[in-house]
C-alpha cells in the first residue's frame, strides 16, 4: 500500500472547481486557509458543503505574525497531522497567503517572487532581463505622465493598476480626455502600449523547477473587449491550431529566471508580426474554467496533476485526446433579481457541450461587475478545431437567455471617481 499524501494547506477565498476537487481527492489530508476579509465571497451553501474539512480563519486587522502563531498552535492541538505543503490558487491573495505560508514554515513564494508575479511593472522588468519582448510600459501616477508616455508610444494605451487581475480597473484609452476620471491616489498604476496582433494564453505545470508541459489557449476575444460585452471564452488547443512557438521553452526561461520550484503557471502573450511578446504571468491556477479546458482537450486528470505538483509529486502526464476544448462564460447582463434563465439541461443538449454549470437560479439576487470573470455560469465545449469550438460557442449564446429584473448596468471601476 502506498504512503498517504502529505497534508496540504490550501488558501480558499472563493468556491472553485479546483478546491471542490481537492476536497474530494484528499479526504483527511486537506486543511483550508480562509480569510475573514473574504467571508462575503464564500456562500453559506459552500461553507456547509465543506464544513467537514478543517479550516483556519485568518482574522482581519491582526498582525499576520500573530495569526501564523495562532495557526501553529491550532494545528498542533486540533489536527492529527499538520500540513507540510501549501497551495494558493488565488491571484488577489498572493501576497498575504504566501507570507502566511512563510510564517507557518511551509513552502512558499518569496516576497521578491510575489512581486514578479503580482506587480506588473516588476514582472515586465524581469521579462526583459530574461530576454523576452514586451509592450513598452511605464509606472505613472498622474494624467500628465500618462500623456507623455502616449506622446512617445502613441494612442491607444492601456492603463491598469500594477496589481490588478481579471481586467478590474483596466482600460484601453484612446485619447487624453479619458484620463479625467482616474483616481490616481487610490492605486499604483501602469501604462503600456496597446499591442496589435493576436492575444493568447498558455498554462504549465512546474515540478522541481522543471516545466513539465505547456498548454496553449486561443482567445476568440481579448479580455478588454470581453469586459465591454464581447464573447467571454478561452479554447485550449491540443491540435495544429496552436501558435508556432516552443512555449514550454519560453516558460522554462521565466520559471528558471524567477526561481520558481513548483506550481501551476498561467501566462498571457501576444503574437505580433510573427514575434512573441510576453504579457503577464501568474503562479496560480488560471482563472474561470481554463484549467478544466486542458483536461478536456488532452484527455487527462488536469486537477489531479495540479494537486500532485503542490504535494511535491511528479505527475504522469498521459494524454488520451488531442482536440480543442473551451470554457464559455454565460452572460450576466446586470445587477438585480434573476427572473428567468435557460436551464442547464437545455444547454447540455447542444452540439459539442460536454459540461456546464449555472451560478444563478430564478429568484437569486445578483451583482454584476466589469471584470473578465463576470458570468451567470459556464459551459465546456469541444471540437476538432478552434473554429469549430467557437462556432459551437456562438450557438450556445444564441440559445441562452437570462432576464434580470430591475437591473442596473454592469458596475464600473471602483477606482474611478
Amino acid at each position: 500500500m502506498s504512503a498517504p499524501p502529505p497534508v496540504l494547506l490550501m488558501a480558499d477565498d472563493r468556491a472553485s472547481t479546483f478546491t471542490r476537487y481537492a476536497v474530494e481527492a484528499l479526504p483527511g489530508r486537506l486543511v483550508l486557509l480562509r480569510f475573514a476579509a473574504a467571508r462575503r465571497d464564500l456562500s453559506d451553501a459552500y461553507l456547509r458543503d465543506t464544513a467537514h474539512v478543517p479550516a483556519f480563519w485568518v482574522e482581519d486587522g491582526v498582525p499576520l505574525e500573530r495569526e501564523a502563531a495562532r495557526y501553529r498552535a491550532w494545528a498542533a492541538a486540533h489536527l492529527p497531522e499538520a500540513p507540510t505543503r501549501f497551495c494558493n490558487p488565488s491571484e488577489p491573495r498572493q501576497h498575504v497567503a504566501q507570507r502566511f505560508a512563510a510564517l507557518a514554515g511551509l513552502p512558499h513564494l518569496t516576497e521578491r517572487q510575489v512581486a514578479w508575479v503580482r506587480d506588473k511593472a516588476a514582472m515586465k522588468d524581469r521579462f526583459r532581463e530574461l530576454g523576452l519582448d514586451t509592450a513598452r510600459y511605464a509606472r505613472v501616477s498622474t494624467a500628465r505622465e500618462t500623456e507623455r508616455f502616449a506622446a512617445r508610444c502613441g494612442w491607444p494605451v492601456v492603463l491598469k493598476p500594477v496589481d490588478s487581475f481579471a481586467c478590474v480597473d483596466t482600460f484601453r484609452l484612446d485619447g487624453p480626455e479619458q484620463l479625467a476620471g482616474v483616481a490616481w491616489e487610490r492605486r499604483d498604476w501602469l501604462v503600456e502600449e496597446h499591442l496589435p496582433g493576436t492575444e493568447w494564453e498558455v498554462c504549465a505545470l512546474i515540478h522541481d523547477g522543471e516545466v513539465l508541459d505547456a498548454w496553449p489557449s486561443a482567445m476568440p476575444c481579448r479580455p478588454l473587449d470581453i469586459v465591454d460585452g464581447a464573447m467571454n471564452a478561452n479554447i485550449s488547443v491540443a491540435t495544429a491550431d496552436a501558435p508556432p512557438f516552443d512555449l514550454r521553452d519560453v516558460l522554462q526561461r521565466i520559471v528558471t529566471g524567477m526561481g520558481i520550484d513548483h506550481g501551476y503557471a498561467h501566462m498571457e502573450f501576444f503574437v505580433v508580426d510573427g514575434r512573441l511578446y510576453a504579457g503577464e504571468i501568474g503562479v496560480r491556477l488560471a482563472g474561470c474554467e481554463i484549467t478544466a479546458n486542458h483536461g478536456y482537450a488532452y484527455g487527462f486528470d488536469v486537477f489531479g496533476a495540479t494537486l500532485d505538483v503542490y504535494l511535491g509529486r511528479r505527475p504522469a502526464l498521459t494524454y488520451t485526446e488531442r482536440r480543442c476544448a473551451g470554457d464559455l462564460l454565460l452572460p450576466l447582463p446586470g445587477s438585480g433579481t434573476v427572473r428567468r434563465v435557460t436551464p442547464e439541461e437545455e444547454l447540455l443538449r447542444l452540439p459539442g457541450v460536454v459540461a456546464g454549470a449555472l451560478r444563478v437560479r430564478p429568484g437569486d439576487a445578483v451583482e454584476a461587475r466589469r471584470a473578465s470573470h463576470n458570468a451567470s455560469g459556464h459551459v465546456h465545449v469541444v471540437g476538432g478545431s478552434v473554429k469549430e469550438v467557437e462556432m459551437r460557442m456562438r450557438a450556445v449564446l444564441d440559445a441562452f437567455t437570462i432576464e434580470v429584473a430591475g437591473r442596473s448596468p454592469v458596475a464600473g471601476a471602483p477606482a474611478t471617481r
